[in-house]
């Protein structure tokens, strides 16, 4: 059984990398790691409920320490999702007191789980006996009254808990990254005193092309600045939002006549301006 385990849980984050380095948007990736996780806990479950663990020890230590590795994963995604698909429309002080508002609701639940995240972190294994052996649905030892309604075949008492606690973990470390985009993005925006009546009054199509281009020719940061981040900054410059700008490219790269349509106005505009320069010399 630990291989099977092991080969479930490299194709997950084999196929969770992939993700990742195709969509950079938050709605996108996550949306799509939970739908590949809950294929994964699927076969996970059916291995489980077709095996016979040879003692309480192993039984412990699946529930305890194995199955939370993928079930927080599709927890962190999914809080992700949610979080995104909530995030408020508005200036950057808006969108950071959000953010900040979801890491206080974490904080919160750390309180109240406090101690069984000390039993956790502490390595303590008195309980486990309640805690990660099926059929123990002690009423008093519930994290919630949902947990009736689980497959006891798989799951505990418990193995939920620690699954919330590690994405919670990494839940924190990502919205404390956004907030420092965000604070970083609004550091950007006081230093060049951007004035905010002047407007991208092209098409959003025609500015990710135009983003996309810079990009490609490695013109922030040496080549060292990440696609979101450019993008994010002519957001914040032009007051825009570009969207999925990924499914834009997309369409752009599906053109079938002149792909980079508004890179070669641009160009023929340059040279016609330079042209009309030296007719007056």
């Amino acid at each position: 059984m630990k291989q099977c385990y092991e080969n479930l849980l490299l194709e997950m984050e084999q196929q969770l990398a992939s993700i990742h380095s195709f969509e950079t948007l938050p709605l996108q990736y996550s949306e799509q790691a939970s739908v590949f996780i809950l294929d994964i806990l699927k076969r996970l479950k059916a291995e489980i409920t077709n095996h016979n663990f040879e003692s309480e020890s192993e039984e412990i230590a699946f529930f305890k320490y194995i199955k939370p590795q993928f079930t927080h994963r599709l927890i962190f995604y999914n809080a992700i999702y949610h979080i995104e698909s909530s995030k408020p429309y508005g200036s950057i002080k808006v969108i950071r007191k959000y953010y900040k508002h979801e890491l206080e609701k974490l904080q919160q639940h750390c309180l109240q789980q406090y101690e069984f995240i000390r039993y956790y972190r502490t390595g303590n294994a008195h309980l486990d006996h309640r805690y990660f052996l099926r059929g123990h649905f002690d009423l008093c030892l519930l994290p919630s009254p949902l947990h009736y309604d689980a497959d006891q075949r798989f799951s505990t008492t418990h193995d939920s808990k620690i699954a919330t606690l590690l994405a919670h973990e990494k839940l924190q470390v990502y919205l404390e990254q956004e907030i420092i985009k965000i604070e970083q993005k609004d550091e950007i925006c006081t230093k060049v005193n951007i004035n905010y009546s002047h407007k991208w009054t092209a098409s959003k199509v025609s500015l990710i092309e135009l983003i996309y281009a810079l990009h490609a020719e490695g013109v922030f940061n040496n080549g060292a600045t990440e696609l979101k981040d450019a993008i994010s900054l002519f957001e914040s410059v032009f007051n825009i939002n570009l969207g999925q700008f990924h499914r834009t490219f997309l369409e752009i790269r599906g053109r079938k006549i002149e792909r980079t349509r508004f890179l070669t106005g641009l160009r023929e505009r340059l040279l016609q301006r330079m042209d009309s320069a030296d007719d007056r010399f």
